[in-house]
């Protein structure tokens, strides 16, 4: 699923093609992704493309539309996730279809915004400023924006440190990939407690997902099966793995193999020699 890197990826790149273009068209294949078809179908067309933002894992494009009289109406958010394999690609209007294509936005420069998804886990929806204020209410900080007394507090909690950060409510726009590259630099085992960390542990674990995070869009995200950027172009930050993945390989930093665990129902990879288990107590061994 395309996580921060990739999402802020897709958006730099519509950032630099959409501002200033008015949406003339809009086509529609499968829907069942969108939530208010006959919204979208009416406040699209005719709007002005004014700013295109990140949300966590949801790339937000702001649209301006004229109301009666020429005058300006209220701006209105097209908010999409890209699920885990959606893509937002501008292209020409006669380049090929790529299969699974559902969504066309023909703008006015003759180029078309599509929207690809082959699973439809996506989304796609309109929402208003007081909508889309109640939506970020339930999002958590930003983890490149969120100062380090803001990080230590947001995870001091008895609950897994891998649940924590991939808890949208807690950090905004991580997930599996980057967790673990993140837990494996700082040297933290992925079922240790946020609430049990030190503060040595905490200064690098808050440096170790900035980092990464910065390298990962550097390197524009990490294409392990469909991720494109907004022109089409895979990323490259997939050959830096140091964890995630590499099951059975030697570990970078000390050579030990990569071990896979289950945390939060999610696939954790881990240095068992660098991130060391936290001590189980005696009911809680066999989880280990």
């Amino acid at each position: 699923m395309p996580e921060l890197p990739e999402v802020e990826t897709v958006v730099r790149g519509l950032r630099a093609a959409l501002p200033g273009r008015t949406i003339t068209g809009l086509r529609l294949g499968k829907t069942d992704f969108i939530a208010d078809v006959a919204r979208l179908e009416r406040e699209l067309p005719g709007a002005r493309i004014e700013e295109v933002r990140r949300f966590g894992k949801f790339i937000g494009v702001r649209l301006s539309t004229m109301g009666p009289g020429n005058g300006s109406r209220p701006s209105n958010w097209l908010l999409v996730h890209l699920g885990m394999t959606g893509q937002f690609v501008v292209c020409r209007p006669d380049s090929p279809e790529r299969r699974h294509t559902h969504v066309w936005l023909a703008l006015d420069n003759a180029r078309e915004l599509r929207y690809t998804d082959v699973r439809r886990f996506g989304q796609m929806r309109v929402a208003d400023a007081g909508e889309l204020l109640g939506f970020l209410s339930r999002l958590g900080s930003e983890p490149l924006e969120v100062p380090f007394d803001g990080f230590r507090a947001a995870i001091a909690r008895r609950a897994m440190i891998k649940a924590l950060l991939l808890d949208q409510r807690v950090f905004r726009g991580l997930g599996n990939i980057y967790t673990d590259e993140s837990l494996w630099r700082a040297r933290i085992h992925p079922r240790r407690l946020g609430a049990l960390l030190t503060e040595p542990g905490l200064r690098a674990l808050y440096t170790a997902v900035r980092r990464v995070l910065a390298d990962a869009i550097r390197l524009r995200g990490s294409s392990i099966s469909d991720f494109v950027d907004s022109a089409g172009s895979p990323g490259d930050y997939q050959r830096r793995h140091r964890a995630y993945g590499r099951e059975g390989k030697p570990c970078f930093r000390c050579g030990a193999k990569i071990r896979r665990v289950i945390v939060a129902g999610r696939s954790s990879y881990f240095c068992p020699r660098c991130q060391r288990a936290p001590r189980a107590r005696a009911r809680d061994k066999h989880r280990l």
